[in-house]
């Protein structure tokens, strides 16, 4: 007894329709219409990145960081002597696809839910939150050597010869003593928790 593809479900009938050849369009603007797509996908991707990826998305879109942005702006990683800044995204995202989409994903899921939940709706529960979140934030940096971090300051022989004696030293045993950026500046763009 034969089974009739016309009775199959809805998946085994649009897989046949994708892989049949098309009797009403042409492989050119079936073509045509895969590049469009993907041009949509990539430039829209793109533009996503870019706005998602600004201080005032940050600080702005989700309730909760609207405390953190304050105190970001009070910080040398937002006003210091050189006028180079670092955003949000510069320390808290990864700089090279695919692993930037895969943690915006990621971090922007969990912070939607938390952000529906009201976990950190307001400033009291921030606060009560906030080392919590401080010791995932520093666990990641200390999982990738502070790669962000590293993307700015870097320490070759002419940088590390600029600096003070007492830092020189500290960074030159940083290796040996498999210490990471992290483990010293904790609060360097933020109030370090008092916990």
């Amino acid at each position: 007894m034969a089974i009739d593809t016309q009775e199959k479900g809805f998946l085994a009938r649009t897989w046949r329709r994708l892989t049949s050849p098309s009797a009403r369009w042409s492989v050119l603007v079936l073509v045509i219409i895969g590049i469009a797509l993907g041009a949509i996908g990539v430039i829209g991707t793109q533009v996503m990145v870019a706005y998602t990826g600004t201080n005032e998305f940050c600080g702005g879109a989700c309730h909760s960081m609207q405390w953190v942005a304050t105190e970001y702006k009070k910080s040398g990683h937002f006003a210091n002597r050189t006028g180079v800044q670092a955003g949000c995204h510069n320390c808290h995202i990864p700089h090279s696809y695919p692993e930037l989409l895969w943690y915006k994903a990621k971090a922007g899921t969990k912070d939607a839910i938390g952000e529906l939940r009201g976990v950190i709706g307001t400033e009291e529960k921030f606060k009560k939150e906030r080392a919590r979140m401080a010791k995932l934030v520093w666990a990641e940096f200390r999982e990738n050597d502070s790669a962000n971090c590293r993307t700015c300051h870097v320490f070759t022989p002419e940088v590390m010869a600029k600096q003070k004696e007492f830092a020189q030293q500290m960074h030159a045993g940083r290796k040996a003593a498999n210490k990471t950026c992290i483990d010293c500046h904790m609060g360097i763009a933020h109030d370090t928790p008092s916990e």
